[in-house]
């Protein structure tokens, strides 16, 4: 399976025989990439696109020096699963968002 990346509209996804899947994200000022939003299509549910997703953003926080914040549960329940990423994960201050002029 090939996870693609589209910096552009700030995302990892996979085409499948199903449709498309993919894992939205926001990059936070500095190093800090917030994992917002996995689609997976229900008939591709079960055959590890979601954890494939998952993989690919890590991955690519850990290539550029990022932390993350796991606002998708999807991610966040991963994780739970794979606790040697928590490591990965962006203190509280990090997440606060600044306030808007």
């Amino acid at each position: 399976m090939t996870v693609e990346h589209d910096a552009q509209a700030r995302r990892f996804f996979v085409r499948t025989a199903h449709g498309l899947a993919y894992l939205a994200y926001e990059q936070k000022d500095g190093d800090v990439i917030d994992l917002q939003h996995t689609v997976v299509p229900d008939s591709a549910q079960g055959e590890g696109v979601g954890e494939s997703l998952v993989r690919a953003a890590l991955d690519h926080a850990k290539a550029t020096s990022s932390k993350i914040i796991p606002t998708c549960t999807f991610v966040r329940g991963w994780i739970d699963k794979h606790p040697e990423f928590r490591r990965m994960i962006a203190p509280p201050t990090s997440r606060a968002r600044r306030p808007q002029p």
